[in-house]
């Protein structure tokens, strides 16, 4: 199969040109994150790649910092400065400090690439920060944008362009990992997501927590699919598994932090009688959700998660997202907020309706954002640019969704 050139790639090697920070590419298991490691270093530099999950790559790491380097890296002279990269090295228990003692030691002689599955939270093990040493590139799965750009834009919104409408229904269909996207045949996406599924049971849940009642933890899984985009209430959900609140709670935050799903909370600053406390919960593999609707909320929220966290990881602004919902139960389903102002409401629809939402004209009075739009799934593509919009406007998905990165 042909490695497809993404996005990151170029971002990621401005900054390797630019800073002596260690570079962390956060993201889901099957990404692509050792793929674009590997191509980052390229056949140019010589590299050293070890991954926490090999047990031969495991006893070379225990064997100390001093000898990985030394005698592995630097012992030959190679062109250019040689590239460590680390895979899944957050696994292990003092992964921070060991990171940490290769940067402040041999910062000036290497380049130094850590990714993980699971956040590369500093924080959650050892004592020591490493603030100041690292920049964070968090990875999506592929987008209208990275389809038809795999260079940055020069502007936060691209300006429109089109792209097949076979590709955008594959690209819903297979969901944005590279390998059922790439090979586009229903029966390997089928048995890629269950060999995703037991990894993420029978390994990555054991590796980062406690959890042991995997039985329970399943059927949470399969409920949190079957209500993506819906207020997600912690109560309930702990009756239907018999755990506690608490319980479902620190399930959701795992599930979160090995990248399975992500929540968005709704806004509440200026909005009359706002909503303060459920929030909603999406797949990072939109492709599991088996109602159509609710896929295409799912595909559009994961588009714009990714814009806010590309934003934000370029140093392009401080971006947020949210939802907006009242006692009323009046509701938009996207709000993104630049530098804490409203900036963008989203309002998702299947198929095109010639009328405005009654909710988007109202929290666009309320909450005055530069853009507001209805996105309509099956509207065919037209030449027009969001930022050209003066007013509330119906326009097509794909066409949107080809502006953000």
């Amino acid at each position: 199969m042909v490695r497809m050139k993404r996005l990151y790639e170029a971002i990621i090697h401005e900054h390797l040109e630019k800073y002596d920070l260690m570079v962390f590419i956060c993201g889901p298991r099957q990404v692509g994150k050792t793929t674009l490691a590997q191509a980052l270093a390229g056949v140019k530099n010589k590299y050293l790649y070890l991954n926490w999950d090999n047990l031969d790559d495991r006893r070379r790491i225990l064997e100390g910092p001093t000898k990985l380097v030394e005698e592995d890296l630097l012992s030959n002279v190679s062109k250019g400065k040689p590239f460590l990269i680390l895979d899944e090295i957050h696994k292990y228990e003092e992964w921070s400090s060991f990171v940490k003692g290769i940067y402040d030691t041999y910062k000036d002689e290497l380049r130094i690439i850590v990714t993980g599955s699971a956040r590369l939270n500093v924080y959650r093990r050892g004592g020591d920060s490493m603030m100041g040493r690292y920049f964070q590139y968090r990875m999506h799965p592929l987008s209208v944008g990275e389809l038809l750009h795999s260079e940055p834009g020069e502007t936060v919104l691209r300006k429109p362009k089109k792209l097949g409408i076979k590709k955008f229904n594959e690209l819903l269909e297979f969901g944005g990992f590279p390998k059922p996207f790439l090979n586009k045949d229903k029966k390997f996406a089928r048995r890629w997501q269950d060999l995703r599924h037991q990894q993420l049971i029978n390994q990555d849940l054991r590796d980062i927590s406690d959890i042991r009642m995997t039985s329970k933890m399943e059927v949470l899984i399969q409920l949190i699919s079957g209500q993506s985009g819906q207020l997600f209430n912690y109560n309930n959900m702990a009756t239907k598994i018999r755990v506690s609140n608490f319980t479902v709670r620190h399930w959701m935050d795992v599930l979160e932090e090995l990248y399975y799903c992500f929540k968005i909370h709704p806004w509440s600053t200026n909005v009359e009688r706002s909503l303060l406390k459920n929030p909603k919960y999406y797949l990072w593999d939109w492709s599991r959700v088996k109602d159509k609707g609710a896929r295409v909320e799912n595909f559009v929220a994961s588009h714009l998660l990714k814009a806010v966290h590309y934003w934000n990881d370029t140093g392009q602004g401080q971006y947020e997202l949210y939802f907006v919902r009242d006692k009323d139960q009046n509701e938009v389903d996207f709000l993104v907020v630049e530098n804490g102002d409203p900036w963008m409401l989203i309002e998702v629809n299947f198929s095109e309706d010639k009328v405005l939402s009654k909710s988007l004209k109202k929290f666009q009075e309320q909450l005055r954002p530069k853009y507001s739009v209805q996105l309509a799934y099956d509207m065919d593509y037209i030449d027009f640019d969001i930022r050209d919009i003066k007013k509330a406007k119906i326009m097509p998905m794909i066409t949107f969704l080809s502006q953000l990165p």
